[in-house]
């Protein structure tokens, strides 16, 4: 194990050696055979001395970030930026934390003091989904609220593993595959993982045309993948499009009241889509403030980062009991379509790779789906299905963030 301090010691002699020797008047001075600084010229080298190897892991941890996002493009809107600003809070003596820290005050200002960043970003998100394959084909919610089986199945897990029942809660909810969410129900809980939280809530999410075929297959035949669903989709009026995102919001604050902030701006930016008057509102929700939230988000959530927060074995604990909620809410969605084959006609069967599909990862799992169905067949087209059952997992998702925070409540933790 390196001796750091001693490196510390040996830079700063050989820096104040380097001003004395190549005599940089007024800086340096020898007194009785010892060399001094003056001017205080030493904080040029203090941050050099003050790097730990937490911090110079965290640097490694922001480079592969960045590397994930540019080479791999996974999720680069918000790899990239959590990458940058994970080198931005490790390094010493950092300018953007502290009284006046950029970082800091958006991190205040824009999660701690009212989780407008995830809430702002869920309008976007709503303005972006079309319910319509959903509401054509309405059996296709039940995946969406199947597929959250991962999230409380994690809960118990963390608990039985050592983790306070708040902590337990906030890592769950990775396993909705959905970073808003996550990101949101972890500070209100005030969980000391929420960084952890946030880079395994997005890197599992870029991740799905890995994680979620295998997690399929283990539990799934060949026969089952090649499963045909005829397509018939029912007319759906404009009137129904329009009603369903105030009906849902109103439906979750009356269930779980704690969800209708996360429901309420997600559905609010799908009735800006669907109302047929707002559509320059509803580019803008899309794109320009769908794009700048994600990037201040991004940079804003590595104030968790910190490497005295981030670096700790709890942190590989967290990462580990995400992909095992995440995989798990994939499992729980396609055991729930196989069972509900049991009864229904031959005719009738549903494809199990759909009920996978109802994670909040949209629309990355219903293509996966769909292009798991075209390796087994080439002529099975199920993407309009999985698309129904992806955008259910949307709500799904954002009402069991809910549920968990109502319990919270309901058990004194808020």
């Amino acid at each position: 194990m390196w001796d750091l301090s001693a490196i510390h010691l040996f830079l700063l002699e050989k820096a104040t050696c380097f001003l004395y020797n190549n005599n940089i008047c007024g800086f340096v001075y020898k007194e009785e055979g010892v060399l001094k600084s003056l001017n205080g010229l030493s904080f040029l080298i203090n941050g050099v001395t003050a790097v730990t190897w937490q911090m110079v892991l965290m640097w490694f941890i922001g480079g592969l970030l960045m590397w994930l996002a540019i080479k791999k493009d996974f999720e680069p809107a918000l790899l990239l930026p959590m990458g940058f600003g994970a080198i931005l809070v490790n390094l010493p003596l950092s300018g953007v934390l502290g009284n006046g820290g950029i970082v800091q005050w958006l991190f205040e200002k824009g999660i701690v003091a009212s989780e407008a960043f995830p809430l702002l970003l869920f309008i976007g998100i709503g303005a972006m989904i079309d319910f319509g394959p959903l509401l054509s084909n309405p059996r296709m919610l039940l995946f969406g609220g199947a597929a959250q089986f991962g999230i409380f199945f994690t809960v118990s897990l963390a608990v039985l593993l050592g983790f306070p029942l708040k902590e337990a809660m906030s890592i769950g909810v990775i396993g909705a595959a959905d970073g808003p969410t996550s990101i949101l129900v972890s500070q209100v809980l005030k969980s000391d993982y929420m960084g952890a939280i946030a880079v395994a809530a997005y890197s599992y999410m870029a991740l799905v045309p890995i994680i979620q075929p295998a997690a399929i297959k283990l539990v799934t035949t060949k026969h089952e993948r090649m499963i045909r669903m005829p397509y018939n989709p029912k007319s759906v009026s404009k009137t129904t499009k329009i009603l369903f995102p105030v009906i849902v919001t109103m439906i979750a604050g009356l269930i779980a009241p704690a969800s209708l902030a996360l429901v309420g701006f997600l559905m609010f930016g799908n009735l800006i889509r669907e109302c047929g008057k707002l559509e320059n509102l509803s580019q803008t929700a899309q794109g320009p403030l769908a794009n700048l939230i994600t990037i201040l988000l991004g940079i804003t959530i590595a104030f968790q980062m910190r490497a005295e927060v981030f670096v700790q074995t709890g942190t590989l604990i967290v990462m580990a009991l995400g992909l095992f909620a995440f995989v798990f809410d994939t499992i729980g969605g396609v055991l729930f379509a196989k069972l509900v084959n049991l009864f229904l006609p031959k005719d009738k069967k549903i494809n199990p790779m759909v009920g996978g599909a109802g994670i909040s990862a949209f629309p990355m799992s219903a293509r996966v789906i769909q292009k798991m169905a075209l390796k087994e067949d080439n002529q099975n087209h199920i993407l309009m299905h999985a698309v129904g059952a992806n955008v259910a997992g949307q709500i799904g998702s954002v009402i069991a963030g809910g549920i968990i925070l109502s319990l919270a409540r309901l058990w004194g933790m808020m």
